[in-house]
């Protein structure tokens, strides 16, 4: 990495911007690399407190950036902020207004086929190479690598939602060659319209992650990382003040 990283929590976050990080990959891509890419929010950190595991997939990445309002507050409590969120739908949008190939892997089936119709009429640029699913098992996972290797996209989009995105990563991409492989999380929906994003008012007053929850409140549990989280960072962050 060429600029800066802060670590929250031992998790060690890129520190750039949004449009920077987009031209970053766009040159990786044309210079044919092979990269992971984690957009961590504050959940993705708090399970990698409890799960070791996961978290030595995470230290594996090439890149770590700021999916979440909760990570940039938190660097900001903790005396090194970070430049601004840096999320994997943003990213994948700004990628999809290159001329690249991109594969599209997750999400459930209708969600899966909305994904090359909206691409196609948004992104004509773009070449779809592939599309699949996240419903599937161990064989049909390596025939699926199999059919990504084949087609060598330059970006390939992983919404298999976390940990399963950044584990399914991992086990793949000493096979390639090339490829961006990005953890996009729940980024199809809001590409195909199943899933609204917040209003511009809510994210700039940091309650985006409020907005979620009141349109999808059956996922209240996933929420509760967000506070839990923001008690950790305090805790963090008196001691530190205290030099212990």
């Amino acid at each position: 990495m060429k600029n800066q990283e802060i670590s929250i929590l031992n998790i060690p976050f890129y520190n750039t911007t949004q449009a920077d990080f987009v031209e970053e990959l766009y040159e990786a891509a044309l210079n044919e690399e092979r990269l992971f890419v984690v957009t961590a929010n504050p959940e993705i950190v708090m399970h990698a407190r409890t799960d070791k595991e996961f978290e030595a997939i995470l230290r594996q990445a090439d890149y770590i950036v700021p999916d979440g309002i909760g990570i940039i507050m938190a660097s900001e409590k903790l005396g090194e902020p970070l430049a601004e969120r840096v999320t994997g739908y943003d990213t994948m949008i700004g990628l999809l207004d290159k001329p690249l190939r991109c594969y599209f892997l997750g999400a459930k089936p209708e969600v899966s086929q909305a994904v090359e119709e909206k691409v196609k009429e948004k992104y004509p640029q773009t070449v779809v190479s592939g599309v699949h699913h996240g419903y599937f098992d161990a064989l049909e996972s390596e025939k699926i690598a199999e059919d990504i290797i084949k087609k060598q996209p330059d970006i390939i989009f992983v919404a298999l939602g976390s940990p399963a995105q950044e584990k399914w990563i991992l086990s793949q991409i000493a096979n390639f060659k090339k490829g961006i492989f990005i953890g996009v999380g729940g980024s199809f929906d809001v590409l195909t319209d199943n899933v609204k994003r917040a209003p511009k008012i809510w994210v700039k007053l940091r309650l985006e992650w409020v907005y979620r929850l009141l349109s999808n409140p059956s996922r209240w549990k996933r929420f509760l990382a967000i506070p839990q989280f923001m008690l950790v960072v305090r805790k963090e962050s008196k001691r530190l003040k205290k030099g212990e």
